[in-house]
């Protein structure tokens, strides 16, 4: 799978998958956090929370 390789971030709100997905991009976290979130209500949210869980699932988990 595409995201079998990021991990999941430890600077998190709920699973760490958008912080996980921004340091794997190099992008700001909060760029990433409020950008699915504009894009999410867009979407009238169910689609981006099913994808959010699915990604919270697949992605290996932070090194502590």
């Amino acid at each position: 799978m595409a995201f079998s390789n990021i991990k999941r971030s430890n600077d998190r709100y709920l699973g760490g998958v958008l912080g996980g997905i921004a340091n794997h991009l190099g992008w700001n976290v909060w760029f990433v956090r409020i950008s699915y979130s504009v894009l999410s209500l867009i979407g009238f949210l169910v689609p981006g929370f099913i994808v959010y869980i699915i990604l919270w699932t697949i992605m290996e988990k932070p090194d502590e």
